[in-house]
């Protein structure tokens, strides 16, 4: 461990004169470039050892310079060092954590492999941070509660993660942080109580602070999930985290299945500052409940995202009451002076678009309408609308594209095309002959960044020339394109088909060939940066708020 220890001293002097250039927040300091791409630093490299002997560094926390916690950190983390990572959360030398800056491996990614257990025990090393600060015993100590303030757990949601071993769901960290959040408002009530009664015994009362708790808090942003299970205990955190210890902080809400009673309480509870994305889904509020739900939003003035996908909205057979709620909706909506997207995804509004989004007086950067029911008119409509010239993402998904809703699309990818970096037609029985068509529009549209073409009856030559169409697009990064048709077995009917052929119509080694083929074509023409792939669940497309 000594020598270790020196050696990662040596390199702690070289992070040092780093973090002048980057500073020790920021990822650089995990990768360097060779010239032949990024690789591990040296101090990532020894902060990875010394974090393998948890008796040895916890005996020389003490002495270790501040700007070597974040390497540390990270490698503990990333690591699994759970013990190592507890005793580094409770001598955080810093005001804040933040976890997107110390667990990216390279700028803009987030890593895949950090584990559920060590994202508790930060929750923990937090608890027992502020369990000790609050004791008794520190009243007189200058450390109390003074060093570390905001954790920030924001960002590191990744629905791939949930599905892999070794992790939990977002649901599962929020369930833990609420927990963790009454625990220890239920502690503070337990100590200022006894506190209380030492004052009144206490024949010299000045010496016992009358508030001393008072100081010590940790504000914890986090994204929140909640569903019906766990409601109640969210909610029991919020009232605590008002002035309790550790003060829960939302940026994205994302709730699923709740009753409009419960949704709006919930939203009481959030403070306004601070939320950008409100996700609702499979609320079946209708317009109706939407409306009644849409004023609790006002007071979020920095909202940026509301999704309300699977809402049972159904404006297709219009009465007077549902155009008077229709007007009503659009105006409430635009009463949201920050929002720049909306979801709209699986509502039948077939023909209504225009009346949906008639209120909205500031233009959306993005618009989400899968499995909308959409007809000419509402493409029409957007192509026409303010909307059209700044749209950054567009998702279509579900839409028959292949034949009178093709013009207008031509048309809406004209209009946005300085704009868009993001389009998801998945599932839009778009043929090689509509992409065709497609293509002089597509090509136009310079800044695209993702593509989304699962689920399309392409053949591998379409697929081919759609490669080569898009060789001029420097900004693509990310193509998911659909198994070629000439690569499924007989009897797929693509003309009734929605979703993805079964293992059983794809022949692997046509696929692995075509797969191969593309990769080749690639690397001659000096794109590897772009990745094409038909792995829909590993390449999901991005969030609007990421772009």
């Amino acid at each position: 461990m000594s020598e270790t220890f020196i050696s990662f001293h040596q390199s702690g002097r070289g992070f040092q004169m780093m973090s002048s250039v980057s500073g020790p927040w920021e990822p650089g300091w995990r990768y360097r470039d060779n010239g032949g791409g990024a690789m591990l630093s040296l101090v990532y490299m020894c902060a990875q050892k010394v974090v393998s002997d948890h008796a040895s560094l916890r005996r020389a926390l003490g002495s270790i310079p501040r700007e070597l916690y974040p390497p540390l950190f990270t490698a503990a983390f990333l690591g699994g060092k759970t013990l190592v990572l507890q005793d580094l959360v409770q001598r955080w030398p810093f005001p804040t954590l933040r976890f997107q800056e110390l667990l990216r491996v390279h700028p803009g990614q987030i890593h895949l492999h950090f584990t559920w257990e060590s994202t508790q025990t930060v929750i923990l090393g937090i608890v027992a941070y502020l369990g000790d600060a609050m004791s008794r015993d520190n009243w007189g100590s200058k450390e109390r509660g003074q060093r570390l303030r905001l954790l920030d757990m924001t960002g590191t949601h990744n629905s791939f993660l949930e599905q892999s071993p070794g992790t939990k769901s977002t649901l599962s960290r929020t369930v833990t942080l609420a927990k963790a959040c009454i625990e220890l408002s239920r502690r503070r009530r337990s100590e200022a109580t006894q506190a209380a009664k030492r004052r009144r015994g206490h024949e010299n009362s000045a010496l016992v602070p009358s508030h001393p708790l008072d100081p010590v808090y940790v504000e914890v942003r986090v994204d929140l999930f909640v569903n019906s299970t766990s409601y109640s205990v969210l909610r029991e955190a919020l009232q605590a985290s008002v002035h309790g210890p550790m003060r829960l902080r939302c940026r994205d809400l994302r709730a699923k299945e709740l009753s409009l009673r419960r949704t709006v309480a919930l939203l009481e509870l959030l403070e306004p500052a601070g939320v950008r994305q409100i996700d609702l889904s499979f609320n079946n509020l209708g317009l109706e409940g939407l409306n009644a739900l849409l004023p609790a939003m006002a007071k979020f003035s920095s909202l940026r995202s509301l999704k309300l996908p699977y809402s049972n909205v159904d404006v297709r057979r219009p009465t007077p009451d549902m155009e008077d709620a229709m007007r009503k909706f659009a105006a409430l909506v635009g009463q949201l002076k920050s929002l720049k997207e909306l979801n709209l995804g699986s509502s039948r509004l077939s023909g209504r678009l225009r009346q949906v989004l008639g209120g909205i007086q500031e233009p959306l950067e993005s618009l989400e309408l899968a499995f909308c029911f959409l007809l000419p008119p509402d493409l029409y409509y957007l192509t026409q609308s303010l909307h059209a010239p700044v749209l950054k993402k567009v998702d279509l998904s579900g839409t028959n594209l292949s034949e009178l809703l093709l013009p207008p699309l031509q048309q809406l990818l004209a209009a946005s095309s300085s704009s868009l970096l993001h389009l998801d037609v998945m599932e839009c029985r778009l043929t090689d002959s509509a992409l065709s068509a497609l293509a002089p529009a597509l090509c136009r549209c310079s800044r695209l960044r993702y593509l989304g073409l699962f689920s399309n009856p392409l053949s591998s030559q379409g697929l081919r020339t759609l490669l080569q169409n898009c060789l001029g697009l420097r900004e693509l990064r990310l193509v998911v394109y659909p198994y070629p048709v000439d690569c499924c077995g007989e009897g797929l009917d693509w003309g009734d088909f929605y979703g993805a052929p079964t293992d059983g119509f794809i022949d692997q080694q046509k696929l692995a060939r075509f797969s191969a083929e593309l990769q080749e074509t690639l690397a001659r023409v000096e794109r590897t940066d772009v990745v094409w792939t038909t792995d829909l669940c590993l390449h999901r497309n991005l969030d609007y708020l990421n772009l």
